[in-house]
């Protein structure tokens, strides 16, 4: 009877060990099941490029999270890391290039812009008495208001000794991967091993206590926000080394990636909780949700979803771990032997990761079939009408021919799309397909595939600096041109015009305003009174052309460089809409095919894409089968009028 309870007591204490382990390790628990799980369900994710993929995927969020992670331990929050990064980035560019300034005193330069920007943070906050979350949100606007000023909308070329941080050691080891773990480890460091680490956790504590106790509050927080800028202009140097060029849209939204990797990996939005460790594996996790789901062809839309539900579940999971008393995961508050357990639960996780490993190796040995009907295809943005319409053409060819595709939305960040390729690329797909958010940006991911061996093509844009097989496209210089032709013909020659620019730094919005512009010198007659961004958007359409018409009541005309920011402007405009206002817009897209049938817009430049995307499959087969592709092939573009819409098929 003694022995039948000793085995109870024994079997009970085990599973409340294993219980315990679990919740103090929740994070990392999490990460250990999403690996078995896409491993499992695909051939293509343990592979070591995909594996180095994943690195490469999470450093920048990583780097960027564990500057936050100085913040969100000290009860902060800082939502200007990404506009921090991308003025970094810029600035080092900008001096490198434009202004002839030395190379290591435009890094310098670089740097000391993040810890600038960090410090008007802490000095807002701490003496200022805003809270950290406005006063942060207003860094986010200045500091990609400016990154714009300076770069004038446009990417700037990196220089080349800096973008060796995006290339690999040996051939093999990511730079990126290298710089994440150094600044994982000097993140470590800080938070457990010095004066102003400590001070974090008892500011997030107890922020009335650490300032009785002796601390000074206020210049620690100067402190925490400088490194929290530094580790920003690393991120953003990392980023564009990536990319050989420095975007002034870059890391858009990834302040919201970092904050999540931090409260994935453990630390309470409350204060005085985390590590770096943790952080790092949230930064991974995140990192293997994208890739495995862009690797399972799950729909970009649903990626969302996926992301967001872990997040919400990553919290639940800190608030049941604190209901049931698990370990606090502040760095060197644990008990004495309490980092040899954290080393041995690093080692077991190792241990198991290697175990599944191998199991998933010898489970999908063998099993992948030819990949030459594979096709992927990465477009800009799935926000946009008209590249939906291409996506839909392409689909439906894809279909008629038998081709498995695969499609991915970049959402317009130039950094998320040469992660897609990246994972195109390591899962040997027969062709890729892109369409570019910025054809410089485009170019190292797809120089990857050339090295892979798997051809490329182009659609709607070019890339720069790689090969592709083919590039559909239709001119939109040409459509530029076109527009302003279109324009004064419909005014007589002369009259005052606005125009409605898209998403600052994308090569259609160069191009198309470019061709306009040109096209125009053949009409003196017209005159364009205002210039103003609504980002491809038809609600910010309304709202800037709304703005506009208080400024510039009397204009006769309005060009926006897509049909989107055109039927937004025909809100605005009212009755005026095709009366004495005539609006043209750009792509061809239905809403704007049915504005231009009802008159209230007087034409749109269309490029027929649906036609794109289906002469994209048909020439990213030919080239998986090694048939002879034409290096161009243009789409022609006409504009399509009230006269001629009902014989346009788009």
């Amino acid at each position: 009877m003694a022995t039948d309870t000793l085995k109870s007591t024994t079997g009970a204490s085990g599973a409340s060990a294993v219980r315990r382990l679990l919740l103090d390790n929740g994070a990392l628990t999490a990460l250990i099941a999403l690996v078995i799980a896409m491993s499992a369900l695909s051939g293509d994710f343990l592979t070591t490029d995909n594996l180095l993929n994943i690195g490469v995927q999470a450093a920048v969020t990583a780097i960027l999270a564990f500057g936050v992670t100085f913040v969100i331990v000290s009860a902060g929050i800082d939502l200007s890391v990404g506009s921090v990064a991308a003025l970094s980035a810029t600035v080092l560019a900008w001096m490198a290039t434009s202004q002839g300034v030395p190379v290591w005193i435009a890094v310098i330069l670089a740097v000391a812009t993040g810890i600038a920007c960090g410090l008007v943070n802490g000095v807002l906050i701490s003496y200022g008495k805003l809270p950290p979350f406005i006063a942060t949100l207003a860094m986010l606007s200045v500091g990609r208001g400016l990154s714009l000023v300076i770069s004038q909308g446009s990417p700037i070329a990196f220089p080349e000794s800096v973008s060796h941080l995006g290339d690999t050691l040996g051939g093999w080891l990511p730079v990126p991967v290298l710089v994440m773990v150094v600044m994982g480890l000097i993140t470590a460091l800080i938070l457990g091993r010095t004066y102003i680490g400590r001070s974090m956790y008892a500011i997030g504590g107890n922020e009335e206590a650490a300032r009785l106790s002796g601390l000074r509050v206020k210049k620690q927080k100067l402190a925490i926000y400088a490194l929290s800028g530094l580790f920003a202009a690393a991120a953003g140097i990392v980023l564009a080394s990536r990319l050989s060029s420095a975007q002034p849209q870059a890391a858009q939204g990834y302040e919201l990636d970092a904050i999540a990797a931090v409260v994935i990996g453990g630390a309470s939005l409350a204060g005085g909780t985390g590590k770096a460790s943790g952080t790092l594996i949230g930064a991974l996790i995140l990192a293997v949700l994208r890739n495995g789901l862009n690797l399972l062809s799950v729909s970009a839309f649903w990626q969302q979803v996926v992301i967001g539900v872990v997040i919400a579940l990553a919290v639940l999971l800190d608030t049941l771990r604190r209901k049931a008393g698990a370990t606090p995961v502040a760095a060197g508050a644990g008990a004495p032997g309490g980092r040899g357990k954290q080393a041995a639960t690093y080692i077991i996780a190792a241990v198991v990761a290697a175990a599944v490993v191998g199991a998933m190796s010898f489970l999908h040995n063998g099993s992948s079939s030819s990949a030459t009907k594979k096709v992927g295809l990465s477009l800009s943005t799935l926000n946009n009408p008209f590249f939906v319409q291409i996506k839909s053409g392409a689909q439906q060819e894809a279909k008629k021919l038998g081709v498995d595709l695969t499609v991915t939305d970049a959402q317009n960040d130039a950094s998320q799309q040469a992660n897609q390729l990246q994972n195109f690329t390591s899962s040997g797909l027969g062709s890729i397909i892109v369409n570019p958010v910025d054809s410089d940006a485009a170019g190292p991911a797809v120089l990857s595939a050339n090295k892979a061996g798997i051809p490329v093509v182009g659609v709607d844009r070019g890339v720069n600096k790689a090969d592709t097989a083919a590039l559909v496209a239709s001119d939109n210089i040409a459509g530029g041109k076109l527009g302003a032709k279109a324009m004064a013909e419909k005014l007589g020659g002369k009259g005052k015009i606005v125009i409605l620019q898209g998403l600052a730094g994308t090569s259609a919005s160069r191009e198309r305003g470019a061709g306009f512009a040109e096209g125009l010198k053949a009409y003196p007659g017209i005159e364009v009174v205002a210039r103003q961004p609504a980002d491809f958007d038809r609600t910010k359409g309304l709202d800037v052309m709304t703005n506009l018409l208080q400024a510039h009541p009397d204009i006769q005309g309005v060009f926006a460089e897509n049909d989107e920011m055109a039927l937004g402007a025909v809100k605005a405009l009212g009755s005026k809409a095709g009366t004495s206002v005539s609006v043209i817009g750009f792509d061809g897209e239905p809403d704007g095919l049915k504005a231009v049938k009802d008159g209230t817009m007087y034409a749109s430049v269309a490029q027929q894409p649906k036609e794109l995307g289906r002469i994209a499959v048909e020439n990213a087969l030919n080239a998986a089968e090694g048939k002879t592709v034409e290096k161009t092939v243009m789409v022609p573009v006409k504009v399509v009028t009230k006269e001629n819409v009902a014989g346009f098929g788009g």
